[in-house]
């Protein structure tokens, strides 16, 4: 959610501080990982609005992730999949991004994820719809290409 490997440690640093001075609020009936997650997602959602994000990733910044052993092409072939699907999922637009990787990477229900964000579920459908559209529009450039 925040594009960058060093804002995600502080932000994830800020969330358990958060979660320990949550925990006398918290209610052994529902499950401890939506609640997480919602803290988290808060504290993801508070950095976005008060740093400035730059608009795209720094070459010079991941060059490292473009380093591929000569002698292994599946692994080239495979950094080279794995960093055009960071460029899609930073071309969608965040509220999409969010409750994507919500459902679809952490696993999380429509239901849970409702709890969590405030955001109905019908709403959330047709966010997870159109971040899967935009990916797949982005990436299939990427299959004709590859």
């Amino acid at each position: 959610m925040l594009r960058n490997p060093d804002d995600a440690e502080d932000v994830v640093q800020d969330a358990f501080v958060r979660l320990y001075r949550a925990l006398p609020r918290y209610e052994e009936r529902q499950r401890f990982e939506p609640w997480l997650f919602l803290i988290l997602g808060n504290c993801c959602r508070t950095a976005n609005t008060v740093h400035i994000r730059e608009s795209g990733r720094r070459d010079d910044d991941f060059a490292l992730d473009r380093i591929v052993s000569a002698d292994d092409p599946s692994r080239a072939a495979e950094q080279e999949f794995s960093a055009a699907v960071r460029r899609a999922l930073d071309a969608v637009p965040e509220h999409n991004r969010e409750i994507f990787l919500l459902h679809h990477i952490e696993g999380f229900a429509y239901e849970e994820i409702e709890r969590m964000t405030g955001v109905k579920q019908s709403a959330l459908k047709m966010r997870v719809k159109r971040a899967a559209d935009a990916l797949r529009n982005q990436l299939a450039g990427w299959r004709e290409s590859a």
